[in-house]
């Protein structure tokens, strides 16, 4: 009876190999904060920011970061990438309730295994995405 417990264990490693496994045990992937983004105010000027991370990875600064805005920002706010962290500013130029959805895309370092000759690919998944909204008065 006790092998059945193994065995989901034992498949893992033969689809996916003893890196993938440890690597998505210890959770390695991208993450967006959560973040209510303030009321804004018509002809007023307007900015948020947030700084997104890879999750369980104390060099997340080593990854290469891009966003992508999918939805309308309100008119006159603009998205912009510097990084780690994505700002949304400008002067919005109507009333409304806009939501977007935020993608994060991320590329690992490549590591280099003298032993093996390979480059490693540390992550669990290289994306994620949230939903988030702006009241603009």
């Amino acid at each position: 009876m006790k092998l059945f417990k193994f065995i989901p264990l034992i498949v893992c490693f033969l689809c996916f190999g003893c890196e993938n496994i440890i690597e998505c045990i210890i959770n390695k992937r991208p993450e967006i904060p959560n973040k209510s983004f303030d009321v804004g105010y018509v002809n007023s000027y307007y900015y948020e920011d947030f700084t997104s991370e890879i999750k369980n990875e104390p060099n997340d600064d080593d990854y290469g970061y891009s966003y992508e805005i999918y939805d309308d920002l309100p008119e006159g706010l603009q998205m912009f990438a510097n990084f780690r962290t994505l700002s949304i500013e400008g002067i919005p130029r109507t009333s409304g309730t806009y939501t977007f959805k935020v993608h994060l895309y991320v590329d690992p370092p490549e590591y280099y295994d003298e032993e093996s000759g390979q480059y490693e690919d540390a992550l669990c998944a290289s994306s994620t995405s949230k939903t988030f909204t702006i009241i603009i008065n």
